[in-house]
């Protein structure tokens, strides 16, 4: 379980019932399995792999066969914001897969877990997440400027206008499971009304990562 402090920009994270269930490389934590349950209070606020370089039930999916690239436009939160992010990147997995996205209302829960060196459902949510789906893009929270004309942009850099700015952050270019959580964990209510997650799900048979 994840809790976050009320000051978001010092923000603060434990972590129980972690166990040892696979060996993962060097770069991130090694063999650890987090059953990821965001419950953040009112107070709170193209690929490779995990290794390094290499509320609404409106999921929506788009299917693709393999070798095919996603192409998907992404509104970004918070909702209503006008903005959006042009997705393009190529699946993961090796059978026939879709993406699916799915957004809920913060705070949120969510299951997912290191496995084969990618961020795996483990259990169905209510937003239409399924056992076996993987985590492929999360809307993350950072310090930046303002999105703009650049002009604009640098006037308000020298008045001291850096805010929080929303982007996806990519779960297969995170070189640690500490970045994928931190990445979660930053959305928080302090700076926006949603989540949006974007998973890839096996078609048909092919759940590969599915639990025994």
């Amino acid at each position: 379980r994840l809790t976050t402090k009320k000051n978001p920009l010092k923000r603060s994270a434990t972590m129980s019932g972690i166990s040892k269930r696979l060996p993962l490389p060097s770069t991130m934590l090694t063999g650890v399995v987090v059953a990821l349950f965001l419950c953040l209070a009112s107070s709170l606020p193209s690929s490779s792999a995990f290794v390094g370089p290499f509320d609404r039930p409106n999921a929506r999916p788009q299917t693709f066969l393999l070798s095919q690239v996603f192409e998907q436009m992404v509104d970004l939160p918070p909702s209503g914001s006008g903005l959006s992010a042009k997705m393009k990147f190529e699946p993961v997995l090796d059978v026939p897969s879709e993406i699916v996205e799915i957004r809920y209302k913060v705070p949120f829960g969510l299951d997912v877990a290191p496995k084969n060196n990618f961020a795996v459902c483990t259990k169905d949510g209510p937003g239409g997440e399924k056992v076996g789906d993987v985590l492929r893009y999360t809307s993350q929270w950072t310090l930046g400027l303002p999105r703009g004309d650049g002009v604009i942009t640098t006037a308000m850099s020298f008045s001291g206008g850096i805010s929080w700015q929303c982007s996806m952050f990519d779960v297969m270019r995170a070189k640690r499971w500490e970045d994928v959580v931190a990445a979660l964990t930053s959305n928080v209510e302090q700076r926006t009304d949603e989540v949006v997650l974007l998973f890839e799900r096996p078609l048909g048979d092919g759940d590969a990562y599915k639990e025994e």
